[in-house]
């Protein structure tokens, strides 16, 4: 069985500052998914120019088959000296998962892991040696489908710290804090934002260190196939529907155009629906063996919009945003699908020109199908999913 790893990361920097001391790479190659974050000393501009080049290093050097040891050495030798304190000082964690199931856990000075697996927190094995003057701890270990890793900075475990707790909320209370979030099966965004909620909540809204959690679940392929926009000669509908319809997964069609095409070759008629929760977003409709048919343009960018928002999520605007998230539309549905239903999605685009976006009385939203496809291939990619586009 081939593994996905469904990832993604949430950030608090320290009060008052712009940038984060924090830093987090994820590179997936032809073998595997490596994920990285590193801590630099203290906070602000040179915690992120240490944070960022220890990350930089890792990544790279990781990908290209380094080992670990040739990994930290470089790092050692590259790291700037701190002119206050006199050391050059970056901790940092490496998880990589083979899509055959193998891993390997790298940890130095940060948090302990977090793993969780059938609903426990479970104890990896590890080995401790010295590499470069550092003290590193190995763990190598088969992963199954649902297991849930947790990676942070020590921002988090110290949230709370002489104000709402005594000593923070130390690993413990984190990890037990991921195992109720796995038990739930909740998405990686949600749990994600919930955890950052928490952490601000326990900072009162000021962090006194820069905080940031990755997660990675193991989950099985999620494929996703999106079909918008007839194709530029007429001749091809009946390939671009079967090479559409033929894919594993779920089956999306958005425009009355597409989906009158797929009704016509499928021999399916379609189902119009007259509510919608929001006046600003048309209708959607149902079709037999087709999982969601929406309206073309005017879904796409807001639906765009909603995915934006959650890149740029603030933990005291997480209930709003998935409210609207959870919102009964065509653009929420469409957005929940793409954000916790997808792993791969493969878009299936017709090039024929509408003529009713190219009216200069239209406001620029709706200028091109194209570039709003365009535009959600990269925010798809910036989240990681994988994109294929597929152009008729």
């Amino acid at each position: 069985m081939t593994f996905y790893i469904d990832a993604d990361y949430i950030s608090l920097n320290h009060v008052g500052e712009e940038l984060c001391g924090d830093k987090v790479e994820i590179v997936r190659t032809d073998e595997s998914s490596i994920f990285v974050l590193s801590d630099g000393l203290g906070s602000g501009v040179k915690a992120n120019i240490l944070a960022t080049l220890t990350s930089k290093i890792i990544i790279t050097m990781m990908k290209e088959g380094s080992t670990i040891e040739e990994v930290v050495e470089t790092i050692a030798a590259t790291l700037p000296i701190c002119k206050v304190r006199q050391v050059a000082y970056s901790t940092f964690s490496i998880l990589q998962v083979f899509d055959d199931g193998r891993a390997y856990l790298v940890e130095f000075d940060g948090p302990e892991c977090v793993m969780i697996r059938d609903g426990k927190i479970m104890q990896l094995d590890h080995t401790e040696r010295e590499v470069a003057g550092k003290n590193i701890r190995e763990s190598r270990f088969e992963v199954k489908l649902g297991d849930v890793f947790a990676l942070f900075s020590d921002g988090v475990p110290y949230a709370g710290v002489g104000a709402v707790l005594n000593l923070g909320w130390q690993w413990e209370n984190v990890a037990a804090f991921f195992r109720d979030a796995a038990r739930k099966k909740q998405s990686v965004p949600r749990m994600l934002t919930s955890i950052a909620q928490m952490i601000s909540n326990l900072y009162q809204g000021k962090p006194g260190d820069d905080s940031t959690v990755l997660v990675a679940q193991v989950v099985p392929k999620r494929q996703v196939n999106f079909f918008s926009g007839p194709p530029k000669d007429k001749a091809n509908d009946e390939r671009l529907v079967h090479d559409w319809y033929s894919q594993e997964g779920l089956k999306i069609v958005a425009g009355g155009t597409s989906a009158n095409i797929v009704s016509r070759v499928l021999g399916v008629p379609i189902n119009a629906s007259l509510y919608a929760d929001d006046p600003d977003i048309p209708p959607t409709a149902t079709m037999r063996g087709v999982d969601l048919v929406t309206e073309g343009v005017l879904t796409i960018n807001r639906t765009l919009e909603i995915l934006r928002q959650y890149r740029s999520l603030n933990p005291e605007d997480c209930d709003d945003y998935f409210r609207r998230l959870d919102a009964n539309n065509g653009a929420a549905e469409l957005a929940r699908i793409l954000l916790e239903k997808c792993t791969h999605l493969n878009l299936f685009i017709g090039k024929a020109i509408n003529p009713a976006h190219q009216n200069p009385n239209l406001p620029m939203d709706l200028s091109i199908k194209m570039r709003l496809i365009e535009e959600l291939t990269q925010e798809m990619r910036a989240m990681g999913k994988i994109v294929n586009t597929y152009v008729y």
